[in-house]
């Protein structure tokens, strides 16, 4: 009975498991407005991409999602760009052929 009174008193201060706080994602530092590089690279790669999204081209061209959203708007008024699915979450586009 000792041993077993001894054994969880010394449990009791045994120190809790410490959880792991998990893999964090590296915060990517995205362009917010196109400098001419970057623009004349959205106006010669963007056109010839099978799916469009505002996310795929946030990926690809390491700029913010509103302006490739905005991007996207204007390809597509533009006739470059012709709407698959266009909703308040998701917009997707293809190549006008």
């Amino acid at each position: 009975k000792e041993q077993k009174m001894a054994a969880a008193i010394a449990g009791a201060k045994a120190k809790k498991k410490k959880w792991n706080k998990g893999k964090m994602k590296e915060k990517l530092n995205a362009k917010v407005l196109f400098d001419e590089e970057t623009w004349a690279r959205f106006l010669s790669e963007v056109p010839k991409m099978k799916c469009v999204t505002p996310s795929g081209l946030c990926e690809r061209l390491k700029i913010n999602v509103s302006l490739a959203r905005a991007a996207c708007k204007y390809l597509a008024a533009e006739g470059s760009l012709a709407p698959v699915v266009i909703h308040s979450k998701q917009m997707i586009f293809t190549k006008n052929a």
